[in-house]
């Protein structure tokens, strides 16, 4: 009886492989199908608009899955890892990631993938000949297919929140191991998420390991439908990153493009969004009444918001340069507003500012992050929405080493004082680079789940 009664549980484990099996592959079927028709749609748009407009023009091909040659001349070495890393900031996470692996496997070939070309020309800049550097595939059965032929990559490492199911499911299917680094899942976008559950639970389960910046990121990943024993949490990478990139030079560079010296008062607002930009005009305004001379920069999320910024900074009897109006050949700033209308620059501002604001965080829009200016030992302001840092804003606040808002009169009214008091301002900003300090060296943690995805494979 004992050995029919084990059989048949093995029979009932066997049943519930299968379905699961199944419904794996009508997940898949279904995407696959789902994908490749608005692929037939939106790659033609897509092309369409390159020739009209020039823009994303350069290296099409490798969109559509065509990696050259040049780029991956060195992929016939051994292991192959392919990191994928969307955007600007992801692109510095990577590499102090890839440092941290190259210390330990040498012999590892590494492709970083980026969406966007100044995400390109960045990742060329930094790896310079020692990582092969191409577009990222759109999410298509067809594209992800030639190019992970073409790549042939050993581990394929995802940073931060990038989900691509066509990718996910297309690599998983080829053998190749799928790590997710640097992981976090916000607390707006888990709403989202979670109402697709069954089919997030799918790609999920394509992911080998997950790497996670705190508890909350593996709780939220766990809830989605990541299996909890694939789940460690490491911290945030991008510490590592923010205190290898601060560096006296930079800070006299951006000092000498804006003219601007120690003495002056200089009041950053980064990575704004619509609907901040007038409470931080009326906060300026405040803060002129005590500091006639103070300096503002304002550099919007997205820089096609420039003239509209503008059109409301001469509206509201102010005046203004655009950052592009201003460098060699073009004259220095004259004017005491400055907006910033050019991609890559922000981290250097921040080094420039007296006092910095964090955007997004007036507006329920998740915040933007605070250990940017705290690695350069700046004061940091924020609104209430502060929804994607969670962590950061956590650490910063358990060291009394940052400044919440309110609202934008809170925001002047504070920004005023903490000019009043240098002693104040200078023991916030101290406090805040201490944070930044005390949790580095994450990476090598991050890079160590690839190290383990080597050793399994």
């Amino acid at each position: 009886m004992s050995g029919i009664r084990k059989l048949s549980g093995c029979v009932f484990y066997l049943e519930i492989f299968e379905f699961e099996g199944k419904l794996s592959d009508i997940f898949y079927y279904s995407y696959s199908i789902l994908a490749s028709g608005l692929s037939s749609v939106v790659i033609p748009g897509f092309w369409l608009y390159t020739r009209l407009t020039g823009q994303h023009r350069k290296n099409f091909r490798e969109r559509l899955g065509f990696v050259p040659e040049i780029p991956i001349y060195g992929l016939s070495g051994s292991p192959r890892i392919w990191v994928h890393a969307a955007s600007l900031g992801e692109v510095r996470v990577a590499g102090s990631i890839v440092k941290s692996l190259m210390k330990n496997r040498p012999d590892c070939h590494v492709t970083v993938s980026t969406m966007t070309e100044h995400g390109r020309d960045l990742a060329i800049r930094k790896f310079g000949k020692n990582v092969s550097v191409i577009l990222a595939p759109f999410d298509s059965p067809a594209t992800v297919n030639g190019a992970l032929s073409r790549v042939r990559p050993h581990v394929l490492v995802f940073l931060e929140t990038e989900l691509w199911p066509s990718w996910l499911f297309e690599a998983k299917r080829k053998g190749v191991r799928i790590c997710l680094l640097n992981g976090r899942i916000s607390e707006r976008s888990i709403k989202g998420y979670l109402k697709v559950r069954p089919f997030f639970k799918e790609v999920l389960n394509c992911f080998d390991l997950f790497s996670m910046i705190s508890e909350k990121d593996a709780q939220r990943m766990i809830q989605m439908g990541a299996r909890p024993e694939r789940i460690t949490v490491n911290g945030n990478a991008k510490y590592d990153t923010l205190v290898a990139d601060v560096n006296v030079t930079a800070k006299q560079e951006m000092q000498g493009l804006l003219n601007i010296s120690e003495s002056n008062m200089v009041f950053v607002a980064g990575s704004t969004r619509t609907g901040e930009e007038e409470k931080i005009l009326s906060a300026y305004k405040r803060v002129l009444k005590d500091f006639p001379d103070t300096i503002l920069i304002i550099a919007p999320r997205h820089i096609v918001r420039a003239p509209s910024i503008g059109a409301m900074i001469e509206k509201s009897g102010l005046r203004y340069q655009l950052r592009t109006a201003i460098g060699e050949g073009k004259g220095g700033r004259t004017e005491k507003i400055v907006i910033m209308d050019t991609f890559g620059e922000l981290f250097k501002v921040y080094s420039a500012g007296t006092a910095v604001f964090c955007g997004a965080s007036l507006v329920p829009l998740g915040g933007q992050n605070p250990m940017e200016p705290a690695a350069w030992g700046k004061v940091v302001l924020y609104g209430p929405h502060m929804g994607d840092f969670l962590d950061a804003k956590r650490l910063l606040e358990a060291a009394d080493a940052s400044v919440p808002v309110v609202n934008g009169e809170d925001l002047g009214e504070k920004v005023a004082w903490l000019f009043a008091d240098r002693k104040a301002l200078d023991q916030y900003g101290d406090r805040a680079r201490r944070v930044v300090l005390s949790n580095c060296h994450t990476a090598e943690r991050h890079a160590g789940v690839i190290e383990r995805l080597l050793e399994e494979t």
